[in-house]
């Protein structure tokens, strides 16, 4: 068994997915359920053996003992953080909790675990810390791609306790010997991906008539990575990755956010058209730049192509039309979780809190 936490988000829940179909090993999903946690994400497992859903804060440290002394996992892999720049900017206390201190208590519980461990179950233990590349901070037009060995230079309260936690993870590693792997990922986009992110925003206002919201000039520039090629990127890593070792998982796909926009209007247009004739592009809105808006983000993911012969298989082309063909698809689950309904259902089967 793995334990996977934060396994009900974006990235979380579609990496449960895609364990469940591809290796098969059963998973024990420890999720606290924030706004951005949707156990309907996970629908098409339900009722499935192979998947025990826990509800509960990786800085419970009590809770996260317990269960790794009844499910002894094999490895842990960590999602569980609070990752939008937005809210980290209007109110970071919630991202020092979880990302800093919920992080902290995670390894300090992990420590003490791996301790009691011996022999083959202890060589074989693994803790993954699954990051972003927002740690580096920001590059100029011309600066080649962020490498495993550039400095971190957080410029928001999201990125800075994402560098903060990843410095606890490597100093475990370093000062305790416990078997530990992070990953830095780019821009993630897919199924399942909660509508304050860029692409299911658009795709969502678009439908509904509302203005796209650009901001600044929409000249930043991201590195667009498939939701399924970074899950297999992280069981990749969890399975050869050579411990201590930080691997980038990119893409391989610059785009400024206008760019973005303009590729999702005209998949739109396409797949389902207004019905005024216009095309979506008419709906783009230029807003006022959040503070501390990094101008450019890009991935060399050359180490682990290298060293573990990952490679994304979507383009960009291809990642996004399966994007736009699945939220199209599923209606149901974006109203639902835009009115905020999949709350009543996770209220009404976990109540405010606790497992």
């Amino acid at each position: 068994m793995i334990l996977v936490t934060g396994g009900a988000g974006f990235i979380g829940s579609n990496y449960v997915l895609d364990w469940l179909e591809t290796v098969g090993e059963p998973v024990l999903n420890l999720d606290k359920l924030t706004y951005a946690g949707n156990l309907a994400n996970l629908k098409e497992i339900e009722g499935d053996d192979r998947h025990r859903f826990v509800r509960g804060d990786i800085g419970d440290s009590a809770l996260v003992e317990r269960l790794l002394a009844r499910y002894r996992p094999r490895a842990v892999v960590n999602f569980a953080a609070e990752s939008h720049v937005d809210r980290s900017i209007h109110g970071p206390e919630d991202f020092i909790q979880t990302n800093v201190v919920g992080t902290f208590r995670l390894l300090e519980a992990l420590r003490v675990h791996w301790d009691t461990l011996a022999g083959e179950e202890r060589d074989g233990f693994r803790f993954l810390q699954v990051s972003t590349d927002e740690v580096y901070g920001s590059l100029a037009v011309d600066e080649p791609p962020f490498v495993e060995s550039r400095r971190y230079e957080p410029n928001s309260p999201y990125s800075a306790s994402k560098a903060a936690s990843d410095h606890l993870v490597r100093a475990y590693g370093q000062t305790y010997g416990l078997p530990v792997l992070t990953t830095n990922c780019s821009n993630n986009y897919g199924p399942y991906h909660f509508p304050e992110k860029l692409i299911p925003l658009v795709i969502h206002h678009a439908l509904a008539g509302k203005p796209l919201p650009i901001y600044g000039d929409g000249r930043q520039v991201r590195d667009w990575l498939y939701v399924g090629d970074h899950c297999r990127a992280i069981r990749r890593v969890l399975e050869a990755g050579r411990l201590g070792e930080t691997y980038n998982i990119g893409g391989w796909n610059e785009k400024t956010n206008l760019e973005v926009v303009e590729a999702l209007c005209a998949l739109l247009d396409e797949l389902q058209p207004r019905s005024d004739g216009e095309s979506y592009r008419s709906q783009i809105t230029f807003v006022k730049d959040r503070p501390g808006h990094d101008r450019r983000y890009a991935i060399d993911a050359g180490k682990i192509e290298r060293e573990l012969g990952w490679r994304p298989a979507e383009t960009f082309a291809t990642g996004l039309r399966k994007t736009v063909k699945w939220y199209l698809d599923h209606a149901e689950w974006v109203a639902d979780v835009t009115s905020g309904a999949y709350r009543d259902w996770t209220k009404m089967h976990y109540g405010q809190g606790g497992v």
